[in-house]
């Protein structure tokens, strides 16, 4: 008597994807509740199985719904809005302070939905997460039918859901206790890099992995600078790092995986770990081409990853499959490199072991989830179709057809897609939310764009200064008698030296003033550096007061620290000129009758203007200012200077007045 099942879809091309690539040209799946029970030819299941219902296929593909393994599902909110800039810029000037600013649960819930229904209509059944407010992607993605590794990020600095990183870490606990057995969600923590975090994070991170055994998601080697870095800072690569702070240990899904060795190829695959290759996303912010062929070659579970919108700037995973194998052609001179099956493989079967969730989807199979998609290749960019090459069907999906060859989906024994209509979104009531949050993020970076101040607020970091500077420099023949006089009759509270070089942006704005990257090397007793430190500042026009001497200037004055390179804030900043100051400074912090003032014996050696002396004070108070106008010229005079003789301006107008 035929057993008694739920489904029979019959009379399709089925490819199992299993080890063996079994395949079945008149083929059947056979489904019970949201699993499969057999899979073979058509004729042999209709006997042995008595169906609910039977559908006939029609000659399509019917095959293992596709695996995403990395990706930001709520950046579909961004998606288009910093194209073409490298990644520290995109990343950090943009998208980060778009973010701080508009993420929130409504944003990640819009942004997940409308990621889901784009991802179901390109065939993706099962995807790997990380961005914040999980809990949020978990409830959207269960609702629309997907499967899901849901991570939440975990940073060192602040995010949109977190103050700090213990806050980031208990909501990532909290996911996990929510949702760990869900049959479509799993629950996973996601420190966003070694990077962005401490150690204290890492540690944190591996030990939440093992005790509730949920997987571990993070960014591994995306670029050379992040490798480079590494190397520099802790003697190692990012592979033997990681491992050095156990993430191997856990369930480790390794996104992007650029640029690794094929040592740190082996350990990753000895430690059973997942990686995602995104090859979209690394060309598009010139990251690199990851090693895939090797790492097929030593047996490492490789899938297959779109990335975030920002990044690509879509999530279909056919032209990822079709583009993996034709990086791997080209970057390696082999045309037989990554076939096409394989290809197919790694967004399928592979793609599911990369993520850790290879015993329960990934390929046809019985016991597995009943997770799967149509596709139809009778369309003409698919004709015709020739049936000499055991793998010709293979071919045909990767280099001809097209996402939008998807006509059916379904996850976990439920139809999410028929006739591509989709069945559990309402995608044109999601489409004119997305476009309104379009239009707040575009009047927040028209209002940005318009002001250097604002750029440098979003960043980060920035912290205003004394409101009142006080400030005088005279140009002077030597710099031995006041050097002379400072140590034998000043009351001296520290002194520095320091080789300093000074970058200062202008912009066609006048009143937006100067930005000034400066690296301060600091010279210990032998002239020998000791350390380095970065800094920007932003320095408004001065509004001179007329005090004596006419040393009181009020100005803006922003301080940040510099963390990025020069490279990044020229291309961040886009300033019409630049003036470039090297110099070699002798400072003194000073009492000068009872009142603290800084002594500064500049040598500027680009552009050759000899030595100057600067005499320098700030306050927040116009009173106090005022005080110390008077007294600035007073110390002057005490180190035998005419106070007549000295400039208000900044070193960059001095150039620029000297030059002129």
């Amino acid at each position: 008597m035929p057993t008694s099942i739920d489904l029979l879809l019959t009379n399709a091309i089925v490819l199992t994807m299993d080890k063996n690539f079994s395949k079945y040209e008149n083929g059947a799946v056979a489904i019970k509740d949201d699993s499969i029970v057999a899979v073979g030819d058509s004729e042999e299941l209709e006997t042995e199985y008595q169906a609910k219902e039977i559908i006939d296929c029609n000659g399509k593909v019917l095959m293992p719904g596709l695996v995403d393994a990395h990706t930001h599902v709520p950046m579909n909110l961004l998606r288009g809005l910093a194209d073409d800039l490298r990644l520290d810029v995109w990343l950090l000037g943009y998208m980060m302070p778009v973010e701080r600013e508009f993420v929130d649960p409504d944003f990640v819930r819009l942004g997940t939905a409308l990621a889901c229904a784009e991802l179901i209509r390109s065939g993706v059944t099962s995807f790997a997460d990380m961005y914040y407010y999980e809990d949020q992607v978990a409830q959207a993605t269960a609702e629309a039918g997907l499967r899901a590794v849901v991570g939440q990020s975990v940073l060192k600095f602040p995010s949109p859901d977190a103050a700090t990183y213990e806050e980031a870490l208990s909501a990532a606990e909290d996911l996990i206790k929510k949702w760990k057995g869900h049959p479509l969600i799993t629950p996973a923590v996601a420190p966003h890099a070694h990077y962005t975090s401490t150690e204290d994070i890492l540690a944190a991170a591996v030990e939440l992995a093992i005790k509730y055994d949920v997987p571990l998601h993070t960014h591994v080697a995306e670029t050379t600078q992040e490798v480079e870095d590494t190397v520099h800072e802790h003697g190692m690569p990012v592979v033997p790092y990681i491992k050095k702070h156990g993430l191997l240990k856990t369930k480790l899904i390794a996104a992007h995986c650029v640029h690794i060795d094929e040592g740190e190829i082996d350990t990753l695959q000895e430690y059973g770990a997942g990686a995602a290759h995104n090859p979209t996303s690394n060309l598009k912010l010139a990251s690199g081409i990851a090693p895939v062929p090797t790492m097929l070659e030593n047996n490492l579970n490789v899938g297959i990853g779109t990335d975030g919108v920002c990044s690509n700037n879509d999530l279909d995973m056919f032209e990822e499959i079709r583009l993996t194998a034709l990086l791997g052609k080209g970057s390696t001179g082999d045309p037989t490199v990554i076939p096409a099956k394989t290809a197919i493989a790694m967004a399928t079967r592979i793609g599911a072991k990369a993520i850790h969730l290879g015993d329960i989807t990934g390929s046809l199979e019985p016991g597995k989830r009943a997770d799967l998609i149509l596709v139809n290749l009778a369309a003409l960019h698919n004709s015709p179709r020739f049936y000499n090459a055991a793998d010709g069907i293979y071919t045909q999906l990767v280099y001809a057809a097209k996402s939008t060859d998807v006509t059916d989906v379904m996850v976990n024994g439920k139809w999410l897609m028929r006739a591509q209509e989709l069945l559990t979104i309402k995608e044109k009531e999601l489409l004119p939310q997305a476009q309104a949050y379009a239009k707040r993020i575009d009047d927040f970076l028209f209002k940005r764009e318009e002001s250097v101040f604002s750029k440098l607020i979003a960043i980060g970091g920035a912290v205003e200064q004394e409101s009142y500077e006080v400030q005088v420099k005279v140009r002077i023949p030597s710099s031995e008698p006041i050097i002379q006089t400072i140590q034998e009759k000043l009351e001296i509270l520290y002194q520095r030296h320091y080789h300093e070089f000074d970058t200062y942006f202008e912009f066609k704005n006048t009143n937006e003033g100067w930005l000034r990257y400066r690296e301060d090397e600091y010279l210990d007793e032998e002239g020998k550096i000791s350390k380095v430190r970065y800094r920007l500042t932003l320095i408004g026009p001065p509004r001179e007061e007329h005090f004596p001497s006419d040393v009181l200037l009020s100005r803006s004055r922003f301080l940040a620290p510099a963390i990025h390179s020069l490279r990044f804030y020229r291309e961040y900043f886009k300033p019409s000129g630049e003036t470039f100051i090297e110099k070699n400074r002798l400072r003194w912090r000073i009492l000068f009758q009872d009142t603290a003032f800084y002594i500064n014996l500049d040598q500027l050696k680009q552009p050759d203007l000899g030595a100057f002396l600067e005499v320098k004070s700030r306050t927040w108070s116009l009173e106090d200012a005022e005080h110390k106008a008077q007294m600035a010229g007073d110390l002057l005079e005490y180190l035998g200077i005419s106070p007549e003789e000295g400039k208000t301006q900044d070193y960059v107008k001095v150039i620029e007045t000297e030059q002129a």
